[in-house]
């Protein structure tokens, strides 16, 4: 398969699947569930391997319990492959997944990739399947005077709403969220 020449209805749509897959991101670090399930159709599956395999909802419910076992995660989409055919899409999106124990004494970076099937209905992307497999790992202690001398001087990233994001980014509300930090509307 070669390169060819994408129309500017592909790369719309490719644009929307990148922002979907950046959004994943986003609401499991900052723990904002009510936007990770806005992200599923309401009949996708999410597989987690022999963890998990079910509805949005049941995932949502599953993925807000494992978080809970980590003080910081920090999910990262270092590059994406999406094939789109009208309102279907497939991508291949390599990942590099950090996690911290609740302890702060041990870190776990894996490599993994998603296997996403994608829907657009009503003019709007969702995920339809995500099947996650993960291509390696690593644990290790660690680096406290990393956190605490190196990086000191540079607020540390929260897993929740008093993430510095909501203070610096207007326009990053949480899912949900009453009005509109710019309109107030």
């Amino acid at each position: 398969m070669g390169a060819r020449e994408p129309d500017l209805a592909t790369l719309a749509a490719k644009d929307c699947l990148w922002w979907l897959v950046s959004a994943y991101s986003r609401a499991c670090d900052r723990r904002d569930f009510e936007l990770l399930r806005s992200l599923y159709h309401d009949d996708a599956v999410e597989e987690h391997g022999d963890a998990f395999t079910g509805s949005p909802d049941a995932y949502v419910a599953w993925v807000a319990g494992a978080l809970a076992n980590w003080s910081v995660t920090a999910h990262y989409v270092a590059n994406a492959l999406f094939e789109v055919r009208g309102d279907h899409a497939e991508g291949e999106i390599y990942k590099i997944n950090y996690h911290r124990t609740l302890d702060g004494a041990q870190e776990i970076v894996t490599g993994s990739r998603s296997l996403d099937r994608f829907a657009r209905r009503r003019g709007e992307w969702r995920f339809l399947r995500r099947c996650v497999t993960l291509d390696w790992a690593d644990k290790r202690r660690a680096n406290a005077d990393a956190y605490d001398n190196f990086a000191a001087a540079s607020p540390h990233g929260r897993p929740d709403d008093t993430d510095l994001s909501y203070r610096k980014l207007s326009l990053f509300g949480r899912a949900g969220a009453a009005s509109d930090p710019i309109t107030g509307a």
